[in-house]
């Protein structure tokens, strides 16, 4: 049984000793006890509140690496030519707080009937697939959590909401 504590992020370059396959949700747990695809029992003790990414290394307390990788699973696709179009699909998902993986005037998301109709209703071209889902981690996500207090000092700042010079206040719809 492998015990994980570190992460080591997408960089590394060393030598993989297994891999895991996970979902977006298990991407999102920092504590779980799951399989690799070599067989061996995994257990995750991992930070709370930063998701895994595809890609991601680990390293196990006895020093073996571990790889994270994407499981495929069924996804909406849903796309358009009109960027406008576009704008209001993902602005309607968002203020849902639906997970989204948004790419050129197309994005995925999870099956569900009530957000495809609304997508059709709104003019978007939907397909049935299976891929990973990757969706957006969020602009808080890594920066603190979200937060309706200012933003700290310039000096304290990093990332991109600072890049964003966003004043820190905004409404829920």
């Amino acid at each position: 049984m492998l015990e994980v504590h570190e992460r080591l992020g997408t960089q590394c370059k060393a030598p993989v000793d297994v891999r895991v396959i996970l979902t977006h949700e298990q991407r999102d747990r920092g504590r779980m006890r799951l399989f690799s695809t070599e067989g061996e029992e995994v257990r995750l003790f991992l930070a709370r509140g930063t998701p895994l990414q595809v890609g991601e290394y680990l390293r196990s307390q006895c020093g073996r690496l571990v790889l994270v990788e994407g499981a495929i699973e069924p996804v909406v696709i849903a796309s358009c030519e009109d960027w406008e179009v576009f704008s209001r699909a993902c602005y309607h998902l968002g203020n849902r707080h639906v997970k989204v993986q948004v790419g050129s005037c197309s994005l995925r998301i999870l099956p569900d009937h009530v957000l495809e109709e609304m997508l059709v209703l709104l003019g978007l071209t939907l397909q049935y697939a299976h891929h990973v889902f990757v969706p957006e981690q969020g602009a808080y996500t890594g920066h603190g959590g979200h937060s309706h207090e200012p933003p700290a000092p310039a000096s304290k700042q990093t990332g991109l909401i600072e890049a964003l010079d966003i004043a820190g206040k905004h409404e829920h719809h």
